[in-house]
């Protein structure tokens, strides 16, 4: 129903920056909700920063500071600016959305795409 397709992962060096961009196919469903998790080896998915359509944000803690969230609603965009990256950010970063169907939240995922910070 909903497609989502990450890019923008890679390499970096402790202190440089990323910019991940995800770009969802809606088939006319409204994204109430985009954001990214992540999942480290070893470690459980966690939220890492979340942005309603009424511009409301949410961040792990971890994140406060370093990352900005930002979107497009017109044309389904989500991107997520990593700053002052560390080793700890290590991890594989997963876009999300979610949308009303038949009146039932639905999550969506993107692939997930790899992001690697050497000390």
């Amino acid at each position: 129903q909903v497609q989502l397709v990450e890019s923008g992962g890679g390499l970096v060096q402790a202190g440089g920056s990323l910019r991940l961009s995800c770009t969802a196919s809606t088939n006319g469903f409204r994204l109430y909700v985009m954001g990214w998790y992540r999942q480290a080896p070893g470690k459980q998915r966690e939220l890492v920063a979340s942005l309603t359509s009424g511009d409301k944000t949410t961040y792990v803690d971890s994140v406060k500071g370093r990352f900005t969230i930002s979107r497009d609603n017109a044309k389904n965009t989500c991107d997520l600016q990593m700053n002052s990256l560390k080793p700890d950010d290590t991890a594989v970063y997963y876009c999300h959305a979610r949308h009303l169907s038949e009146g039932e939240s639905v999550f969506s995922w993107g692939q997930g795409t790899q992001v690697t910070v050497s000390s």
